[in-house]
């Protein structure tokens, strides 16, 4: 089975869908079943994104993304910095 990969958007629907399903009585790996996910995807997305709207779950992805970007960034002004000093140090 291929790996898929789902946006924020339909992590949220399909936890508010699944929240619908628990509520008339089926049980966790029903619903999993039924939203064609792990039983243990469920409980993470939960973990993650519950009690978020649409538009807070799009927010937390797009910063997440940026937060990853400005510490690679960081990583590679550190870098320099240091290889600048051992040059400038004339220990090469």
């Amino acid at each position: 089975m291929a790996r898929r990969r789902h946006t924020a958007e339909q992590i949220v629907n399909k936890l508010r869908e699944a929240e619908v399903l628990i509520a008339q009585g089926q049980t966790i790996e029903q619903v999993a079943r039924q939203l064609e996910i792990n039983a243990q995807t469920y409980y993470r997305w939960r973990k993650e994104y519950g009690g978020l709207k649409t538009d807070q779950a799009k927010k937390l992805k797009s910063l997440e993304s940026e937060n990853s970007r400005l510490k690679q960034l960081v990583a590679d002004l550190s870098l320099d910095k240091a290889m600048l000093q051992e040059v400038a140090r004339g220990n090469f």
